[in-house]
């Protein structure tokens, strides 16, 4: 069903290369808002879901610099931040491009 909507609104994930990761809780909305607008641009991505796992949490949280806050997220193993600054990405027009670069092997 999420191709076929995808395809309505002519989104594609063929311009999408980077190697996405997120890590998350279920029922966080700032989770859910963050990959909605990666699905909204055709990017497939790695969610880790750590509810409840101490150590999760604690090695996404030296991979994010610290932070402990939900969602972080990844985009070709270079650290993005949150929900708010993947929007803030897609506002100043440079989320495509972080999309768009392949990653590296």
């Amino acid at each position: 069903m999420f191709d076929l909507i995808r395809n309505i609104f002519g989104l594609n994930k063929n311009s999408i290369h980077a190697k996405v990761e997120i890590y998350t809780w279920q029922t966080c909305p700032y989770c859910i808002k963050a990959k909605l607008l990666l699905w909204l641009k055709g990017s497939e991505f790695q969610e880790y879901k750590i509810d409840g796992d101490e150590n999760a949490r604690k090695f996404m949280a030296q991979r994010a610099e610290g932070k402990k806050t939900l969602p972080q997220i990844f985009i070709n193993d270079r650290h993005i931040g949150g929900c708010d600054d993947l929007y803030s990405l897609e506002s100043q027009q440079k989320l495509d491009s972080l999309l768009g670069e392949q990653a590296s092997s």
